[in-house]
């Protein structure tokens, strides 16, 4: 009887604390915080594997010598193209400029060191670089862009106001190039530089989802709903951090003059996210530069 007494206390004991113990994990599990991203915040985009890897072939290939002074160059081209993907601006000049020695009628590696050039500030050799490219290809239209940019900052809006209308009219329906053409002209006048950005949404492509960004600078959206819009749930993560860094670039823009604080904050968003080759990611430490009273040199430090 003592025996089946202990084996029945024995079999409850075990049945207690087995109860005790799932009930405690129960309470651990459901005590864990809830994960919640805020799509908001700019994840920086890893380097990519075929990125690396196509640097690493490209390299073994230049070392053949059996490829011709054309094949040459345009390995050092596409290389260079791939350093600048990545950030690696004097690796990517490097490779340009043989490229060129190779190769000098190469309109795409003029274009290149020449926004190399305008971001240290070396505006007259970005000039020469951006011209030889547009002698080459007179409808290169991202040389026109890219010109009209040097000479934004280097206080020559007239003309960059010329260059950034040959890019706007080369395709109407791309919302950046409207944007571009109104940073120039709001500097003579933004009343009349809304006005046309006011006409040009008429040809805009609006399935392109930086059509929204036009609305905004035409106050059509608030900045949550410009925000709520770039920050789409269904992309992944490298089209979500393209996004982020074009919407931040152009939030920062816009607050510039009356919220500098801000504009500054949204152009560290903007670099935050990694995307090197994006016109946006490319002139964002020259803003911010501005910003902060400091000139184009300030980019050698960084």
């Amino acid at each position: 009887m003592q025996l089946l007494q202990n084996k029945a206390l024995r079999t409850f004991v075990s049945t207690l604390l087995c109860a005790v113990w799932l009930t405690g994990c129960a309470q651990t599990t459901a005590s864990q915080p809830e994960l919640v991203e805020d799509l908001l915040m700019p994840e920086a985009q890893p380097v990519s594997y075929r990125t690396e890897i196509a640097i690493a072939r490209i390299t073994e290939l230049l070392t053949k010598p059996e490829a011709t002074d054309e094949q040459r160059a345009r390995l050092f081209y596409d290389r260079g193209v791939m350093y600048d993907s990545v950030g690696l601006r004097a690796l990517a000049r490097f490779d340009f400029l043989r490229a060129l020695r190779l190769q000098p009628d190469m309109a795409d590696a003029y274009n290149f060191i020449g926004i190399h050039h305008t971001l240290v500030g070396n505006y007259n050799e970005a000039y020469e670089s951006f011209d030889a490219a547009l002698e080459l290809a007179p409808d290169y239209d991202y040389a026109y862009l890219n010109r009209g940019i040097a000479l934004m900052y280097d206080g020559k809006n007239d003309l960059a106001v010329s260059d950034f209308e040959a890019f706007y009219q080369a395709k109407p329906a791309d919302p950046y190039r409207s944007l571009w053409l109104y940073f120039a002209e709001s500097k003579k006048s933004v009343p009349e530089a809304q006005a046309r950005m006011a006409l040009n949404e008429a040809r805009l492509d609006s399935q392109h989802w930086a059509s929204q960004i036009i609305a905004f600078y035409l106050g059509k959206i608030t900045e949550q709903q410009l925000l709520e819009i770039a920050a789409d749930p269904q992309l992944n993560p490298q089209q979500l951090a393209e996004r982020l860094c074009e919407v931040y670039f152009y939030l920062a823009k816009w607050h510039e003059q009356q919220h500098p604080t801000k504009a500054l904050d949204y152009y560290k968003k903007a670099l935050a996210t990694n995307i090197h080759e994006f016109v946006e990611h490319r002139y964002a430490r020259i803003e911010m530069n501005r910003l902060r009273g400091l000139d184009a040199d300030a980019e050698l430090a960084q």
